[in-house]
């Protein structure tokens, strides 16, 4: 079953600079067995690519991830429901994708959070949330440029019904907490047909991250050493 979300993707920064930012954008949440696809022919304008989500562009979304699962001793899920933007008119750029795995029993077993960054790299948390979708793990990859890759991240990602809501939520000792939210609401038509007639909501996310890094860097903020990528 696919869905589709109006969100609100909203970002606190309480310090050194205290700095708020508010964008609209809008997700999907597809079972990775029954991925939607357009006509062919038509695939050009949007879809899912494998290419986007854990990078081999041979293989499918699932068949990426349960490789992946496999190698960090997760056994293959008995289904998996991802929260995603489509790629849109060739472009794609999904600062944070989530999925859910589920058990024989059909409860969720795992989480993953695939998250990406302007620089071309990606790198994925495996996290055991609790019944109320909140889990913990170490900061390990390099996201904005104005926060080190250090601190511990503390997660709120229960599974989206007619709701969405996503917090994350990064400590480090003697700073006050950076917060990421995404809150939106079930749309009423989940076709991906929608997803074309706005390309400026993909295309746009990246120019505004680097739009907003601007502003923080004109306030005095200074960027962290990049190092290597995960």
């Amino acid at each position: 079953m696919t869905a589709r979300y109006d969100v609100v993707v909203r970002h606190q920064r309480h310090g050194p600079v205290r700095y708020a930012l508010r964008s609209r954008q809008a997700y999907w949440l597809v079972d990775l067995d029954e991925v939607p696809r357009l006509p062919r022919g038509l695939r050009w304008l949007t879809g899912f690519h494998s290419a986007d989500h854990l990078g081999d562009s041979a293989r499918t979304i699932r068949e990426n991830l349960d490789s992946w699962l496999a190698e960090s001793g997760v056994p293959r899920p008995a289904r998996v429901r991802m929260l995603a933007q489509p790629r849109m008119l060739g472009h794609s750029f999904d600062p944070l994708t989530v999925f859910w795995c589920h058990g024989a029993d059909d409860a969720v077993s795992h989480v993953v959070a695939e998250v990406r960054n302007t620089y071309g790299g990606r790198h994925c948390y495996l996290l055991q949330p609790d019944a109320d979708g909140r889990a913990e793990t170490d900061k390990a990859f390099y996201v904005s440029p104005f926060n080190p890759v250090e601190g511990r991240y503390a997660l709120r990602v229960p599974e989206p019904d007619d709701a969405l809501i996503v917090v994350i939520t990064l400590d480090r000792p003697g700073h006050p907490p950076f917060t990421a939210t995404m809150t939106g609401t079930r749309s009423a038509n989940a076709s991906l047909w929608r997803a074309p007639l706005r390309p400026w909501r993909t295309r746009g996310v990246s120019a505004a991250i680097r739009w907003h890094g601007i502003r923080l860097y004109l306030k005095g903020l200074r960027p962290f050493p990049r190092g290597g990528h995960a």
